[in-house]
């Protein structure tokens, strides 16, 4: 249809091949205040599919810069998403973001919050790419709000606020703590339904998992680290991955790197197979993987019943 995919870079979106009058799909993670204003300033036609639970947390850290407090956003610094709902505290003249990945990185940030941080290392680990323009910790840390990638595993993001949330009330006591900060859950349903099956799934684990997502899919490599502190998994990118007649997978490692190849997918004898996908996986590649996972042992899906 002439649809054309605009990439993003380091630094943003290439709108240069833009005209007037085209239009302009924005994807369901959004994109920053800046991108929005350039499309308009183009003259271009906008459709804005931003998904609504992406729109709920854009209206929380909205929230948080308008109140003075600074938006600590559990999520990964260079993904679209986290950088359009980063942007939003540029509404507010002072208004600061600070983006942790993990709990290695709220912890540094719970050492400064309680008087233990090193200012240089602090600013080395997260303040040249993780943090808004002229943020200075020994200010910003003063009033936290949490927020978080719609996508990231739901119990960390939840962790990551309670750690915080402790940090502030070991400081300063529990009536700071109440004053000046706040957590809200905010990930999104569709991978909140995820997680949740996967670990009711998990309850009796079995043999192996699968999991069928892009190999750049956030909630997807979610998924796949919550299966793999169980069982053996396999994260692949479609059902092409899954080679019949090699009995072969092609996957991506659990924490990343190049892809791998392992031959067969099933260990011998009766086997147990898990299946979960990301929540963009269309279901027919869905039921095109598990089709290829019976073809492997030579069963068409016809003679199931």
């Amino acid at each position: 249809m002439g649809i054309e995919i605009l990439r993003p870079s380091a630094t943003g979106f290439d709108f240069s091949g833009v005209a007037e009058r085209d239009v302009v799909i924005v994807p369901a993670f959004g994109v920053t205040l800046q991108d929005f204003r350039t499309l308009r300033e183009r003259g271009v036609v906008v459709v804005d599919t931003t998904c609504g639970s992406v729109l709920n947390v854009w209206k929380r850290v909205d929230t948080y810069a308008r109140d003075g407090f600074t938006s600590l956003i559990h999520g990964k610094h260079y993904h679209e998403e986290t950088r359009a709902t980063a942007s939003q505290v540029t509404k507010y003249p002072g208004g600061a973001y600070l983006v942790v990945r993990d709990m290695g990185e709220a912890a540094l940030v719970c050492d400064y919050i309680e008087g233990r941080g090193d200012r240089a290392r602090f600013m080395e680990r997260l303040g040249a790419a993780a943090a808004s323009p002229d943020f200075d910790p020994d200010r910003h840390l003063e009033r936290i709000g949490v927020a978080n990638q719609t996508t990231m595993l739901a119990r960390e993001s939840l962790a990551i606020g309670e750690v915080v949330g402790q940090s502030m009330e070991r400081s300063r006591g529990p009536e700071y703590k109440a004053a000046n900060f706040r957590t809200f859950d905010t990930i999104c349903s569709a991978t909140q339904d995820r997680q949740d099956a996967v670990e009711a799934l998990l309850v009796d684990p079995p043999d192996l998992m699968v999991v069928i997502g892009g190999y750049n899919s956030s909630n997807t490599i979610s998924l796949a680290a919550l299966c793999a502190v169980k069982v053996p998994t396999y994260h692949v990118e479609d059902a092409d991955c899954i080679e019949v007649e090699s009995a072969a997978v092609r996957y991506r490692p659990i924490g990343g790197g190049p892809e791998q190849s392992k031959s067969p997918l099933l260990p011998p004898g009766p086997v147990r197979v898990g299946v979960t996908a990301g929540a963009s996986t269309p279901n027919n590649k869905i039921g095109e993987a598990i089709a290829r996972i019976f073809a492997t042992r030579g069963i068409a899906l016809s003679a199931l019943d």
